[in-house]
Formats: C-alpha cells, sequence, structure tokens
C-alpha cells in the first residue's frame, strides 16, 4: 500500500519583506504594484496596521480620501499610539478641508511625540486656514524649536508674515529657507515677491538674477524678472512655469482659493444657468485649464461629453477624484483647442487666460474647437491702461491683465462676436478685490 506523501502547509505568513517592497514600489511611484502588495497582505491579515495606515496614504494620492481616512483610521484603532498614522491622518483631512479633525489630528502627533517638527508645522498650516493666526506663528516656533533646521516651517511661517504684511520679518524667513535649501525654487519665488511688495524693488530683480545664475533655465525665474522689470516681457506665460507653479500647489489649492474668496467659477455657473434654462441640455464641453475641477460640478449637469484640459498633472489628478470629467487632457490649451476643429459647443475657462498676454492665437483655437453658434465664457484681470499700448500688462504676480478695449479687439480678430463683458471681483488678495472680466462670445454661424 502507498505511503500518504502529502504533507499539511501552513497558511502562509506575512512577511516584513512584503511590506518593505510594497513601501518601496510606492516610494518609486509603482502605486498600482503598492496597491497589489498590500492588498494581497491584507487578505493575508485584515488587521495588518503598516498595510492599512499605507494603503491609505494611496488611496489619498489616488484621489480616494474618504477611502484613505476610514483605513488610517483603522490603523490607529489598532495601533493607537501609531504617531506616523496620525500624522498622515493630519494631512489627508487638512487637503480635503477638514480642519478642525486635522488639527486634532497634528495636536495627537505632538502629544505622542513633542519634538515632531512636521506636525508643529502643519498644525501651523490649518490654524493659519481657520484664521488663528498667533496660533499658527506659535505652531511654526514650536517646529523651528524642534529643528532649527525645518526649512517647510520657515518657509510656512514667512508665508503667514508675508500674509499679514510684516513682509520685512517674511524676507528673513525666506533668506532663512534659503540658507538651508540653496536651491529652492518656491522661497525665491516668495522671497523675490515679498521684496518687491515691500518697495524694495531692486532687490527683488537681483534675487531673480540670482536665481537665474543659480538655475539659468528656471522659467518661473524667467518669467518672473520680466514681471518685476517690465523688460521682455513674453506674450504668454511660458508652458514650463504655469505647470510648476501649479503642480507646486496642487495638494492645497481648493483651500488656497476658498481663503481668497475666489469667485470665478460661481461666476461662470451664473452666467450658464440664465443661457442654458432647458432642463434636456446635452452639450459636449470643454473646460479649459480645469485645475482641480471647481467647475465640474456645475459643468456636469450640461454635458453629454465633460472633457478638461489642463497643464499640470498634480491639478487633473485632483480633478481625477471628483469624478465628473469623462476625459482629462494633460496638454498646452492653445495646440490642443486647434486640434478639435468644430469639436464642442461650450467652453469655459476660469482664470486661466491670466497667464496670456496676446489673446488672439487662444482664442482663435477656442473658436476653431467651437461649433458654429457655440459659447465661450471666460474670466480675465483688468486693467485700465498700459503703458505700451498693448492693451496687456504683466503684473509682478506673474498673471497678465487686459484692458477691456482690448479684449473687444481680440474677440473680433478671432472669429468670434462679443456676447458682453461685465465687470466682477474675482477674489481678493492682501484684503483687495482683485478687479476683472467675465466675458461671453459666440462663433458665428454662416449665413
Amino acid at each position: 500500500m502507498p505511503k500518504n506523501t502529502s504533507k499539511l502547509h501552513k497558511p502562509r505568513q506575512v512577511s516584513p519583506a512584503d511590506i518593505e517592497k510594497a513601501v518601496s514600489c510606492h516610494r518609486s511611484g509603482k502605486l498600482d504594484e503598492a496597491a497589489r502588495i498590500y492588498r494581497r497582505v491584507l487578505a493575508l491579515d485584515p488587521n495588518h496596521v503598516d498595510a492599512l495606515h499605507f494603503i491609505g496614504v494611496l488611496h489619498h494620492q489616488c484621489g480616494r480620501s474618504h477611502k484613505a481616512i476610514e483605513c488610517i483610521s483603522m490603523a490607529i484603532t489598532l495601533r493607537p499610539d501609531y504617531v506616523d498614522a496620525h500624522n498622515n491622518l493630519g494631512n489627508v483631512l487638512k487637503e480635503t478641508g477638514r480642519l478642525e479633525a486635522a488639527a486634532k489630528a497634528y495636536r495627537r502627533v505632538v502629544e505622542l511625540a513633542p519634538l515632531h517638527a512636521y506636525a508643529w508645522s502643519n498644525l501651523g498650516v490649518v490654524r493659519r486656514g481657520q484664521g488663528c493666526y498667533d496660533e499658527a506663528l506659535a505652531a511654526y516656533a514650536k517646529a523651528i524649536d524642534a529643528d532649527a533646521n525645518h526649512f517647510i516651517a520657515w518657509q510656512n511661517r514667512g508665508n503667514l508674515l508675508a500674509k499679514l504684511d510684516r513682509l520685512d520679518e517674511a524676507v528673513a524667513a525666506y533668506l532663512k529657507v534659503l540658507e538651508l535649501q540653496p536651491h529652492d525654487t518656491y522661497a525665491y519665488d516668495s522671497l523675490g515677491k515679498t521684496l518687491y511688495r515691500a518697495g524694495r524693488t531692486e532687490e527683488a530683480v537681483n534675487i531673480y538674477r540670482q536665481w537665474l545664475a543659480a538655475d539659468p533655465d528656471n522659467s518661473v525665474a524667467r518669467h518672473m524678472l520680466a514681471a518685476c522689470t517690465g523688460d521682455t516681457a513674453p506674450e504668454r506665460a511660458p508652458d514650463r512655469y504655469v505647470r510648476d507653479i501649479f503642480d507646486g500647489f496642487a495638494g492645497s489649492f481648493d483651500q488656497v482659493l476658498d481663503r481668497l474668496h475666489y469667485h470665478a467659477p460661481h461666476l461662470i455657473a451664473g452666467v450658464l444657468d440664465r443661457i442654458y434654462i432647458t432642463p434636456d441640455t446635452a452639450l459636449d464641453v470643454v473646460d479649459a485649464g480645469c485645475g482641480t475641477g471647481l467647475c465640474g460640478e456645475f459643468l456636469r449637469p450640461l454635458a453629454r461629453r465633460l472633457t478638461g484640459v489642463d497643464l499640470s498633472p498634480g491639478m487633473l489628478a485632483k480633478a481625477r477624484g471628483r469624478d465628473l470629467y469623462d476625459q482629462l487632457i494633460e496638454a498646452e490649451l492653445t495646440s490642443w483647442l486647434t486640434s478639435q476643429t468644430d469639436a464642442c459647443d461650450l467652453i469655459v475657462s476660469a482664470d486661466t487666460l491670466v497667464y496670456f498676454g496676446e489673446l488672439v492665437p487662444v482664442l482663435s483655437a477656442a473658436c476653431c474647437a467651437l461649433r458654429p453658434g457655440g459659447l465661450l465664457v471666460f474670466t480675465l484681470e483688468e486693467t485700465g491702461t498700459t503703458a505700451n499700448g498693448s492693451g496687456y500688462r504683466l503684473d509682478p504676480s506673474g498673471r497678465y491683465c487686459h484692458t477691456e478695449g482690448y479684449v473687444t479687439s481680440a474677440l473680433a480678430l478671432a472669429g468670434l462676436k462679443s456676447g458682453g463683458i461685465d465687470r466682477v471681483v474675482l477674489r481678493q488678495e492682501r484684503a483687495q478685490d482683485v478687479a476683472g472680466m467675465l466675458i461671453t462670445a459666440r462663433k458665428l454661424k454662416p449665413n
């Protein structure tokens, strides 16, 4: 009789190597592979706190913030003293606008780890977002006390001091950032703008020149030097400049605009409510410069197909998480619109054309993309006059502002019929209204 050679196999256990491999994939951007390993670990051990924590972080990176909060919270329930999980929970809550809950998470971190500089700095960001500026400055001070070389806390301190018009103190903070991080793009940009605001124009120009000397190909430095001096201003902001700026603060973009009382999407929504009053509207719609998708909510009910276009992959990732768009495309706006002959019924552009000085090329591209009778709605910042008579000016903000006369002329040259230019307030900066124009135009139907 043959012997029974079968063996009983123990269920496979989670190995530390599994988590190490997943984290390695995660850090190198191989998110699908990391997610696959995290899920495999959780199938073997549903209470594996590291896998729950890290897959939660991954969910947030992919725009599934609700799922992220659920997973990270479960990890914390299983291990209440898990400092990194509390900190990342705070990060997710902060970036989704749940500031009070985020503050609670960061306070728990510093209870467990009083010298956690990142948590103190992030708590400062949250308290600033809640309007508690003294508490925010105190939190930044705690971060710096914990780690005098924590350049992010110095940067955040400078940002708040600049907002409070304590400009000389802000300059000192930004200089400290550059001492710690000599090639920090954001610090150079912030320092240059703050020096300009403080009336220290020559110092601002020198900073931009210093920045260019260190990084000759930096599009932000070149653009801002032109904005500050008024010399050799380009007809539009370089693609790299726009991409770098918006990728840099994609995570906090919606919260920043909320604090600035940003009105452009709501203004455009009001126009569309007046124009499209029938409930059976089904249009091919393009959100030109869609950003994080703030216009998507009111465009979706009008759209048979809704396409978002933006230069910034960071912004598009946030827009994807809203699950409102049929298609999201990373592209330069003028060239993409030119390729879409007679393809859409409605194009909206909220505060995107402020990065164009010369408007005729992009408006002509929009005219090309619209079907006859199609509608374009967009916003611009307004100026009364320009020194060189061009009809537009590059401001030290890095954005362009335009005269009404120039806009009217550009629409006509592009083949569009103006439907009206309304003067509006787009947002607030430093407690001052930013004057803008809300413009509608149509592509003429053939006779």
